[in-house]
């Protein structure tokens, strides 16, 4: 059930109750101040902090708000409200814990993980200041060093963390894990003898080797593995004093063996010099 559903559920639940049905409208001024700082985070290169805004404070705060409403709706009087609340309650709880492993996944290097904390303190300084979503104030379970429950992580999320282990433990085949090594290590020490010896004749690289160029990186990791036709896509993670990047090639066998076919770099973060 997602945040649509959790609307309409709670808009069909209020003329029960009384009151007015589907008014959308911010407990304050401040409210709508965070709302639109989550909105903030739209180019192409912020998937980071709009993961943040949404599955690192915005849904643990429902989640506790949730929760505190369901510890003070009465049992005898509201139980429909309380079956709504728990349907909120288990999709939250999945949906932070799906949230939190990809950002582990995409926070990687020290400078993806400097920018969620910087976006993590911002949305919660005002989301603090706003009193939360309701206004009233953060609920108990919200303040900071209360850790929630730990959900069940979904399918996806799982599979996040199996893309996550090491190499030897997927059903890579042998001669590829050989090559693929091989190749890792040449983006390593820069050494474009030994690349261009896993490169497809005629395959185009300059656009993605030239970003890669010229930069130290220290060690590599494989991070993810898929199979794709008679393809296999393997993404690798180059870590560096002052950078990372990572590397998407898709390796396809050739009569000489495994070979690479098409490279891409899906994501580089530098630090940028004070």
């Amino acid at each position: 059930m997602g945040w649509a559903q959790h609307c309409d559920a709670f808009g069909q639940r209020l003329p029960e109750l009384r009151s007015r049905a589907h008014v959308s409208e911010a407990a304050n001024p401040a409210v709508a101040t965070f709302m639109d700082s989550l909105e903030d985070a739209e180019g192409p290169d912020q998937t980071v902090e709009r993961l943040v805004g949404v599955y690192g404070v915005l849904k643990p705060h429902l989640l506790a708000t949730y929760r505190d409403h369901l510890d003070h709706a009465n049992p005898v009087y509201e139980p429909p409200t309380r079956r709504i609340l728990a349907r909120c309650i288990d999709d939250e709880e999945r949906h932070i814990a799906a949230g939190e492993t990809i950002l582990r996944y995409l926070a990687a290097g020290p400078r993806v993980s400097e920018r969620v904390s910087a976006r993590r303190r911002g949305l919660e300084g005002l989301l603090a200041a706003a009193g939360g979503v309701t206004g009233e104030g953060l609920p108990a379970r919200d303040a900071p060093g209360v850790a929630p429950r730990q959900a069940e992580l979904s399918d996806d999320a799982q599979e996040f963390i199996r893309l996550e282990k090491a190499t030897g433990e997927w059903p890579i085949p042998e001669d590829l894990a050989e090559a693929q090594r091989s190749f890792a290590e040449s983006l390593v020490a820069g050494d474009d003898t030994v690349l261009a010896r896993w490169l497809m004749p005629g395959l185009e690289l300059e656009a993605a080797w030239t970003l890669l160029r010229g930069t130290r990186y220290s060690r590599h990791l494989t991070v993810a593995f898929a199979r794709l036709g008679h393809h296999r896509l393997v993404k690798t993670r180059l870590d560096g004093p002052s950078s990372s990047a990572t590397v998407l090639a898709r390796w396809t066998s050739s009569p000489e063996g495994w070979r690479i076919a098409a490279l891409d770099v899906a994501g580089r973060d530098a630090v940028r010099p004070a």
